[in-house]
């Protein structure tokens, strides 16, 4: 029987999975309110590497076009020491089909403004600046508290508010992101005419050093070493410490160490891990993305996990008429959770490994075998 009431969804978080159910969501006809607690909508950061499976997504959502003519397209890997030699060059899989890529660099920027004008053209609305307070459960909706002191109710409420997600906390889901002992600095930066794909050097002064071109002009560069108190490093150092860190490093390191002079441009992070193992929801509140998992970026699937979720997600719930049931909905997101998590599991584990070896100075680790075994799972879709 068809549900005579519109069905209504608050997603907190206007990051890619957000962006991204919100989109699909709309298409069904769903009336869908997006939050997102940064006043700018959180159009931030140097570059981001999106493989096949996070392209196949992109392509559902309508903006595969617009990735495609603002990215950098390649199909593989090179493998180098430190002081340039490429001495293996992996060909990726295109795990999103023949018919995409293997890979897209981009600039996250662009791709963030891509996912945030599909959802002002889907038609849902938007408040930029406003979190939710108090999430109020009861059989047949959720009341939410907004920190500019409106209310609402909803059917259902998806947590896309990311690592540090408040949401997931609130729900009573005790799991936090763990250091995993590594740290990553990142810029970007013009693109090097020899730089036409990701090449990465394990070894030197960093566990590695890498970079992906993000357009005809840019790249994004990136230095991995052991963690250290973020307190004792001065960001207006940063660009300093980056060139310091990148010296040692040949091929198209000196050119790209050259442009690294303002602080402000770089960016250091931990890697961190998490994965949520039991239910995924609580009542009518569910998580996806980084509020649900999270691994370092050793096999540049962050952002693919996040959309796959997204559209996994709403599948599902697109294809239920009724969400009047309590008992119906609780299925529906726990076959959610059964769909993803051994997938995002295989994915973070992996990506664990890859760290892992690097931090134990594993010499003949088997990176490239990891990465395909990998990759041959993820070709299929979710």
């Amino acid at each position: 029987m068809t549900d005579p009431r519109p069905r209504t969804v608050l997603v907190i978080g206007g990051g890619a999975s957000g962006n991204a159910v919100t989109v699909l969501l709309r298409r069904a006809g769903i009336t869908v309110d997006l939050i997102e607690a940064k006043p700018d909508w959180n159009v931030l950061g140097s570059g981001i590497t999106l493989q096949g499976n996070a392209l196949r997504v992109l392509r559902e959502l309508g903006v595969w076009d617009k990735v495609r003519e603002s990215g950098y397209a390649f199909d593989s890997v090179g493998l180098a020491t430190p002081d340039g030699h490429v001495f293996h060059v992996h060909h990726d899989i295109r795990s999103g089909g023949v018919d995409l890529p293997a890979t897209i660099g981009m600039q996250r920027p662009r791709l963030q403004e891509i996912l945030c004008e599909a959802v002002l053209a889907s038609g849902a609305t938007v408040r930029l600046g406003t979190t939710a307070d108090e999430l109020v459960q009861d059989a047949s909706g959720v009341t939410v508290r907004f920190s500019d002191g409106t209310e609402g109710r909803y059917d259902l409420v998806i947590a896309a508010d990311g690592l540090n997600s408040l949401t997931r906390a609130m729900i009573g889901i005790s799991e936090k992101p763990e250091p995993t002992g590594m740290a990553i600095w990142r810029v970007a930066a013009p693109r090097p005419a020899s730089v036409e794909r990701t090449d990465l050097a394990y070894g030197g002064p960093c566990y590695i050093a890498g970079y992906c071109p993000t357009s005809e002009n840019t790249i994004y560069a990136y230095l991995v070493e052991a963690n250290r108190d973020r307190a004792s490093i001065d960001p207006a150092s940063y660009a300093d410490e980056m060139r310091r860190l990148a010296a040692p490093y040949g091929g198209a390191w000196p050119e790209i160490a050259a442009s690294i002079t303002d602080p402000a441009k770089v960016n250091y992070t931990w890697f961190d891990r998490l994965l949520v193992e039991g239910p995924w929801h609580r009542g009518r509140v569910v998580l996806i993305g980084d509020a649900a998992h999270a691994c370092p970026p050793t096999l540049a699937q962050g952002a693919a996990m996040s959309l796959e979720d997204a559209s996994v997600l709403a599948e599902l719930l697109s294809a239920e008429e009724s969400w009047d049931s309590a008992g119906s909905l609780d299925d529906l997101l726990t076959r959610y959770h059964e769909r993803r998590i051994d997938r995002v599991r295989m994915v973070v584990e992996a990506s664990m490994q890859l760290g892992q070896w690097q931090l134990d100075g594993v010499r003949d680790a088997d990176v490239p075998g990891l990465i395909g075994r990998t990759m041959s799972v993820l070709k299929e879709t979710p």
